[in-house]
């Protein structure tokens, strides 16, 4: 089971926290939605400070980070 974490229209740290809630959570792979650059280089560097492997995606705008163990 998969988790998604909807942080579009979020400031910072809030993108980070709903993602860390989701790790620690622990269902792998998380889906985390941001739209600014920022909010992406802030929720990569978290995930991988745990020790995720994190592959980023530009959908037109919105970016969409896997998070996986």
């Amino acid at each position: 089971m998969s988790t998604s974490v909807d942080a579009r229209g979020l400031s910072c740290p809030q993108p980070i926290l709903l993602t860390k809630k989701a790790i620690a959570e622990g269902a792998f792979p998380i889906e985390v939605r941001v739209d600014t650059a920022t909010a992406r280089d802030n929720v990569s560097r978290t995930a991988r400070a745990a020790g995720l492997k994190v592959t980023v995606t530009d959908a037109g705008g919105e970016l969409l980070l896997l998070l996986e163990r």
